[in-house]
């Protein structure tokens, strides 16, 4: 169990600048991780395994994608007790992301707005990372995010994916294609009918080639926005089923401000985060459900802040569960807590 509370830390997080307190938490993850000072964070995996796209899941609850963006810290942050870690998103280049600054907290909303802008290191030093990670072999699931340089134009997307899926393919447990951030020029576009068609034909084409070269099937899962219709979501869930995507994963940020216009950098450019989200992402997910039938996997995120949280993105479809706002909120005690709550062994 953690031996310094989140409670005494987040104050003196908080009290820094948004990406300077995210900067720091990681690089000081990344150093202490796989050593003796790493239990100043660790606190023991709930037990509540679940099968889902043919992999066995620890426990239904999960990091987010967009935290970690290079992987570079997934055995610190798997000690915190998630069953499933999904880092990135990575590009085929490095690239420095949009102008700072570019996170903002809104806390009086339990939210936060970032336009980071896919800033990573590329490919190659993504995947010197993740292969240094023990987190899969101690029984921890895998997912690497994936998406395209600012710089390729969009009419060339798939060739930046197909870039990432071929390096990524052999060191992931699922592989999850990110066409939904706000914060790439034209990115989501993708979600449209003609362009994710031609999209996930690509992708799946290339899986099937990968499968045979590696000798085994990687799934792959779509991460989708909650600023969508009903039309636009019913016909992702066709385009999904027709090219045997294995998964779907909603939701990224919004780009609505209704809840937060008044705050404080409520009016920033970005996708908005946490609490806000929360309802829409749900919309979202239980749409999916009925579209896509009970058997389809759907992993919810977006405005978890509590075990209730957690449980009603369940009850609105989701098999698994991904924290990202409301971990910076509320520390690894979440996690322990969330995980407990889809368990069944404590009350939400």
């Amino acid at each position: 169990m953690s031996l310094l509370p989140y409670a005494l830390a987040r104050p003196f997080l908080f009290g820094l600048d948004p990406e300077r307190a995210h900067d720091l938490t990681l690089d000081s993850i990344a150093r202490m991780q796989n050593t003796p000072l790493q239990c100043v964070w660790s606190q023991n995996r709930v037990d509540d395994p679940v099968v889902l796209a043919g992999l066995k899941f620890p426990n239904r609850i999960g990091l987010a994608a967009g935290l970690d963006k290079n992987g570079r810290c997934i055995d610190g942050l798997g000690a915190m007790g998630f069953g499933f870690i999904e880092v990135g998103t990575v590009t085929p280049k490095a690239q420095p992301g949009n102008p700072k600054p570019r996170m903002f907290r809104l806390p009086e909303a339990n939210a936060l707005i970032n336009r980071l802008g896919f800033n990573n290191e590329g490919l190659d030093a993504f995947i010197a990372n993740v292969k240094r990670a023990r987190f899969r072999a101690n029984g921890g699931i895998l997912g690497l995010n994936i998406g395209k340089n600012a710089a390729t134009p969009i009419d060339d997307a798939a060739s930046d994916y197909l870039l990432c899926l071929d390096g990524v393919y052999p060191h992931a447990d699922y592989v999850t294609l990110n066409i939904s951030s706000p914060n790439t020029k034209n990115l989501r576009a993708l979600q449209g009918d003609d362009a994710l068609d031609s999209l996930l034909g690509a992708v799946q084409q290339r899986r099937e080639q990968l499968a045979a070269k590696h000798g085994r099937r990687v799934p792959v899962f779509l991460k989708i926005a909650p600023d969508l219709d009903e039309a636009q979501v019913d016909a992702i869930a066709a385009t999904l089923k027709r090219h045997a995507i294995d998964g779907v994963i909603a939701t990224n940020t919004t780009i609505a401000r209704d809840a937060v216009k008044h705050l404080a950098h409520g009016d920033e450019a970005g996708g908005l985060s946490g609490a806000p989200v929360f309802a829409a992402s749900n919309r979202v997910i239980a749409q999916l459900r009925a579209a896509l039938g009970s058997a389809y996997p759907i992993i919810g995120v977006g405005g978890v802040m509590s075990a209730a949280d957690a449980r009603a993105k369940v009850a609105a479809g989701a098999n698994l569960v991904q924290l990202y706002t409301g971990f910076i909120y509320q520390g690894p005690a979440l996690v322990a807590a969330a995980a407990r709550a889809l368990a069944q062994k404590v009350p939400a």
